[in-house]
């Protein structure tokens, strides 16, 4: 794949990103949901990302042939590490969160409001991740794209199914356990994904210390 069309497909993940941050972030707020916040603060943080991988596709896209094989493997390789770290900061401070309001009695929220945007949301990251992956692109900074948008569609899913239990325990007179569905859906999420950020890290330093800058050319094309 060109350089010119992976920084299209970043552009695209970027912009993607940014409108389901507003979305989450907004909706989070006004329905005072701790895992719809987390939803759009995982997309706001992949949308900085995401520009940060396409400042570095468009300055290596910018460099002679020569210049270009040399930072090729090493540069992405660098980004994608920092990806990595900050998305595994971002899950542990959203667990420390979602401890803090179990031990304060749980949110109680408008659950079905929060069907409707979790259902929004699961279909746009599907659509995102569809799109990005149909490419089938070898850009190690692409492929990081589609990692994101899947833990993303993920995080959708978790929070359809966990709204829609709370809703049942509503529906049966059992609100006051409803209430901890909110931080318990945070709480999985952010176990379960640092995971896969950590990989990102572990799979990016390993690349940077088998492949040198003075011993090796960069045959990713980008």
């Amino acid at each position: 794949m060109s350089a010119l069309n992976t920084q299209k497909l970043l552009l695209f993940s970027c912009i993607s990103a940014l409108l389901l941050a507003l979305l989450g972030l907004i909706l989070g707020l006004w329905l005072d949901s701790l895992v719809i916040l987390f939803d759009g603060a995982y997309s706001l943080v992949s949308m900085l990302l995401t520009a940060i991988s396409l400042l570095t596709a468009a300055y290596l896209n910018s460099l002679s042939s020569q210049r270009r094989a040399l930072l090729s493997q090493r540069l992405p390789a660098i980004v994608i590490a920092f990806k990595g770290f900050v998305i595994a900061l971002m899950c542990s401070v959203s667990f420390i969160s979602a401890l803090l309001a179990m031990m304060d009695g749980g949110r109680t929220i408008n659950t079905a409001a929060a069907l409707l945007f979790g259902v929004i949301n699961l279909l746009a990251c599907i659509g995102a991740y569809t799109v990005i992956k149909a490419q089938d692109s070898a850009s190690a900074l692409v492929i990081a794209e589609t990692k994101q948008w899947f833990m993303d569609a993920v995080i959708s899913a978790a929070v359809i199914a966990g709204f829609f239990i709370a809703a049942l325990l509503t529906y049966f007179d059992l609100s006051v356990y409803a209430a901890y569905a909110d931080p318990i859906m945070v709480i999985v999420a952010s176990v379960y994904f640092i995971v896969v950020p950590v990989k990102m890290m572990l799979a990016a330093l390993k690349q940077l210390q088998t492949c040198p800058v003075q011993r090796s050319y960069c045959r990713t094309q980008i």
